[in-house]
């Protein structure tokens, strides 16, 4: 049966579920008199989906509240243990497999590592090293938690590279910087018979999950726009605005800061990422006569590289001379960076420029000052006037959080039904839902 708009009766009842269910879940407990307002439907449509969500499990009773002369209301809550999402992150050196609940509790965690060489050895990053990884932590996190795979709502993925979709082969990736050539990771995994064909895979750029995680939960949270930075050991982006609805990655650490330039890990000349990510900039420490621990990996020799450009005071609270090189690289780089934020504020004129990454987080705040000086005096005068730049502040786990979100989004926006015959794109709906958040 349709009904306005072309809609069925069958749309009207999910769109319903998912009004009750987003508003318990980012606003709850709530009680149903208050769900009314909350969602704009009438008492007897409250009524109806709460009874059903309540009979399908998803949504439990969480205490009481006084009313005004009359009974007390139940509140109630989404429930955390009907249903289950496994974020992964394939990161520079490991992929990161994390067990979730529904209100994001991690209740298991497995690495695998991915070194195999020098940081520009391809083959740490070869697919069938990543799909065993995949393979074997994925049941290695549902046995931990006594989870069975037929409870998750789905499985999401970060991945270095561009996301395109196929009929044939659901999520294809094409990561130049690490030798996938239009990789068919979704097909890959489906093949492997990991999970059951009723559990979606939701594969897409790292720094998308990363802004995701951040906008939903972090230092996004009330934003009307954002661009997350992902500052690893290479860099990339994600643009979160009205028009481009849940977010979109962009290659930003790709754009061309100096023509003829350094060669890029992309093949290129000049990048942002040759001079800005942290795996250039240690190479460049090293050109100009640094010393980085020999064999270290890049996290522990980028905390060596900022304890001798920002050395800490001595037992006698004499702060000793800083090593000039690592200082002035690290200074330049944080120029590199301002010149590749001013680009985004010119381009996008964010509300939040936010940075997340490990290597991001690391280099901190003292570094952020910099870059924030720098961005502004290269950027035009009114975005740059308009823009907050800051650290994110959900740690080095964002992206495996944001991708976590993916089938969490998904479900929701199906109202909390099983999967359907294909995955249900987030509404944005969800973002304005959240900008209305109260931020404590």
């Amino acid at each position: 049966m349709r009904v306005r708009n072309g809609r069925t009766v069958r749309d009207l009842r999910r769109e319903n579920r998912t009004a009750v269910l987003q508003r318990l879940y980012f606003d709850g407990p709530l009680s149903r008199f208050s769900l009314g307002p909350a969602t704009g439907l009438s008492s007897g449509s409250v009524s109806n989906v709460v009874s059903e969500l309540v009979a399908e499990g998803l949504v439990e009773e969480a205490g009481s509240v006084d009313s005004a002369g009359g009974r007390p209301r139940t509140l109630l809550r989404v429930s955390a243990r009907s249903g289950y999402m496994i974020g992964v992150d394939i990161g520079e050196t490991r992929v990161r497999i994390e067990l979730f609940d529904l209100a994001l509790t991690e209740l298991a965690r497995v690495e695998k590592p991915l070194e195999t060489g020098g940081p520009r050895r391809l083959d740490r990053y070869d697919v069938g090293v990543v799909v065993t990884h995949l393979r074997e932590g994925i049941p290695e996190v549902l046995a931990e938690a006594g989870i069975a795979a037929e409870r998750l709502l789905g499985v999401g993925i970060g991945v270095p590279g561009i996301v395109a979709r196929t009929p044939e082969d659901g999520a294809v990736v094409h990561g130049q910087t690490i030798g996938w050539d239009a990789v068919p990771l979704e097909r890959l995994l489906r093949e492997a018979r990991l999970l059951p064909d009723t559990v979606p895979y939701y594969i897409d750029n790292g720094a998308k999950t990363l802004g995701q995680a951040e906008m939903w939960f972090g230092a996004g949270r009330g934003a009307q726009s954002a661009a997350v930075v992902l500052f690893g050991s290479g860099v990339g982006a994600c643009v979160v605005s009205d028009d481009m609805g849940p977010g979109r990655a962009v290659e930003w650490g790709h754009l061309t800061v100096r023509v003829r330039g350094r060669r890029c890990r992309c093949g290129a000349q000049g990048c942002l990422e040759a001079y800005a990510g942290a795996e250039a900039l240690l190479q460049r420490w090293a050109e100009a006569g640094g010393q980085p621990p020999a064999g270290a990996d890049e996290e522990t020799a980028l905390t060596a590289m900022l304890a001798a450009a920002y050395p800490n005071p001595d037992a006698a609270g004499t702060v000793p001379e800083p090593d000039g090189t690592a200082l002035a690289v690290l200074e330049e780089t944080a120029e590199y960076l301002g010149a590749g934020f001013s680009d985004l504020i010119n381009l996008f004129q964010p509300e939040r420029i936010l940075v997340g990454g490990w290597a991001g987080l690391q280099l901190g705040r003292r570094f952020l000052d910099s870059v924030t000086a720098h961005a502004t005096s290269y950027a035009l005068t009114y975005p740059a006037a308009q823009v907050r730049i800051d650290l994110g502040t959900l740690g080095p786990d964002a992206v495996t959080v944001g991708a976590a979100i993916l089938p969490l989004a998904g479900f929701f926006a199906r109202g909390g039904r099983p999967e359907e015959a294909e995955p249900v794109e987030p509404d944005p709906a969800w973002r304005t839902a959240l900008r209305e958040r109260s931020v404590q």
